[in-house]
């Protein structure tokens, strides 16, 4: 065959729905684009936990502290799962690693920003996981089938993670003054920045429009964001908080809330890397990584020892034989 017809042959899987596997051909851009997406969507996870790790230990209930805990560790496994679908396209971990830690491969803005409440754990798992189940769920129909079914699981899981961030947000806000004024600062701060999460304006964006023609994406920025609006103002609305929006409104005609203008030189100066956190959080992943380097060493030392020694048990069998 040549290029044209497994280009052809590609195309009718996509307009077919037709998911893409590991020992398909596919376009290099396509390939390219993947690798950056799911690494990135990886590296998230991963960097994901450091923020709410960070208040593992000062969890105000023995409940609170193993729900959390619980809730971390789910990360890093969601990491696992999509360095897993992303390594079937040709890149390996350690690449990735490489990446994440040189600053080539970027990872989510919203976690560079602090955790200075206990507010804020409930409002990273309402917003922020809020915001990534909007996102993530349509990837369970993404065009490649090991980060689709990666998806499943991780879905399920972040679902758990809203609905427990919710729970502490509703709580705080049916507590005392103070305890609702915490609820409300914390949902004044990670508000935009949740906005932020879903990319750039549609116009502006250099990667939607191929994705979405390649079926990786299933909804634009745009859409996605608009949709994560209107359902999260009516659970602030129902837990008495107010979002920081004073441009808020509901529009009878589009049958959405109009919101007011987003701050995007902020997005991308933490893009960029100059938030809050930028340097702290890959400070930390780049510490992690060289005081894992003896486990690694371990690891490789004892496989291969293993190794040795099933080859002697073969040649042995082989000459008893």
């Amino acid at each position: 065959m040549t290029v044209h017809s497994f280009q052809e042959h590609f195309d009718a899987k996509i307009d077919n729905e037709v998911m893409i596997e590991p020992r398909d051909w596919m376009p290099d851009d396509y390939r390219k684009t993947l690798i950056r997406q799911i690494s990135q969507h990886a590296h998230s996870e991963i960097v994901g936990m450091l923020p709410e790790g960070n208040w593992i230990t000062r969890a105000p209930s023995l409940r609170r502290k193993a729900v959390l805990l619980a809730k971390v560790q789910d990360e890093g496994g969601h990491g696992l799962y999509l360095y897993s679908a992303a390594e079937t396209l040709g890149i390996t971990r350690d690449e990735m690693y490489d990446q994440l830690h040189t600053g080539k491969a970027k990872y989510s803005s919203i976690f560079n920003y602090p955790t200075l409440t206990w507010a804020d754990i409930g409002a990273i798992g309402w917003l922020v996981d809020g915001a990534a189940i909007m996102n993530q769920v349509p990837l369970c129909r993404t065009s490649y089938g090991p980060y689709a079914r990666a998806m499943v699981r991780v879905c399920k899981e972040e679902s758990f993670h809203q609905r427990q961030g919710f729970e502490i947000m509703m709580t705080l806000a049916n507590g005392t003054d103070v305890q609702k004024k915490m609820a409300q600062d914390a949902l004044n701060r990670w508000w935009w920045p949740s906005i932020m999460m879903f990319g750039p304006n549609d116009a502006d964006s250099p990667h939607t429009a191929q994705s979405m023609r390649w079926r990786i994406k299933r909804f634009t920025n745009d859409e996605l964001r608009q949709k994560f609006i209107d359902v999260t103002v009516e659970q602030a609305r129902l837990i008495g908080l107010t979002v920081p929006d004073p441009d808020l409104k509901w529009n009878e005609e589009r049958g959405h809330y109009d919101f007011g203008p987003i701050n995007w030189d902020e997005f991308w100066n933490v893009v960029k890397g100059n938030g809050p956190c930028n340097k702290e959080r890959l400070d930390a992943r780049k510490k992690a990584w060289e005081d894992g380097a003896w486990v690694r060493d371990a690891a490789l030392a004892h496989s291969e020892k293993r190794k040795a020694r099933k080859e002697n048990k073969e040649v042995k069998e082989v000459k008893a034989a």
